[in-house]
């Protein structure tokens, strides 16, 4: 019989988020990631398999945390409510000073190189998963009458998209909260942009 784990895997979880986060998945070793949860390398590797396997975790907990604003976003009423929330939200996220600056997800493949491609392409997959969420969102909103007819959704969920990483790498770069939120005043004023 084994013995019990004797460390909380949330907590551990969150450890590995925050130094990810603020280290990328390259620049973060196993023993970067074993000294900062206090767990001896068999007890990590036992608990989440290996360093890709603990990187996709935390980034599930990134998605359903820190990064939680964007599925809130699409869940609202209207496709202006969307992008509002949306906007606003990453500006507060990105800028959060509990967190690293920036959004996990985009500096994590801005940092990885050949030895990381599977990450990069995980998180990659993500991206492109959530753009086409909002694609599909600004598609109902045009079949509701709530965007132009002639709206592309495809185009306009590129768009957004492209505003809010560019927020994420600005913040990353030291952008203050209140330059990102006039970020989100200047995009809201041309939405939408057709």
């Amino acid at each position: 019989m084994g013995r019990p784990r004797e460390f909380d895997i949330d907590r551990a979880l969150d450890q590995a988020l925050h130094l990810f986060w603020r280290q990328g998945y390259e620049g973060t070793s196993i023993a970067d990631l074993t000294e900062a949860i206090g767990i001896t390398k068999p007890s990590l590797y036992a608990a989440f398999g290996n360093k890709e396997e603990l990187f996709r975790k935390a980034l599930d907990r990134y998605v359903d945390g820190p990064g939680g604003y964007f599925q809130a976003a699409l869940a609202m009423p209207t496709a202006h409510e969307v992008v509002e929330h949306l906007l606003y939200e990453a500006a507060d996220a990105v800028t959060d000073p509990e967190n690293p600056p920036g959004c996990l997800a985009v500096q994590g493949a801005l940092c990885c190189g050949d030895a990381a491609e599977t990450i990069k392409q995980e998180l990659m997959t993500r991206r492109a998963k959530g753009e086409e969420d909002l694609r599909l969102r600004f598609a109902r909103a045009v079949a509701e009458d709530d965007l132009p007819r002639h709206a592309d959704p495809a185009d306009l969920a590129r768009y957004i998209c492209a505003i809010v990483q560019g927020m994420a790498v600005q913040a990353a770069g030291g952008a203050s909260r209140d330059d990102l939120r006039k970020i989100a005043q200047i995009t809201l004023k041309a939405w939408p942009p057709v």
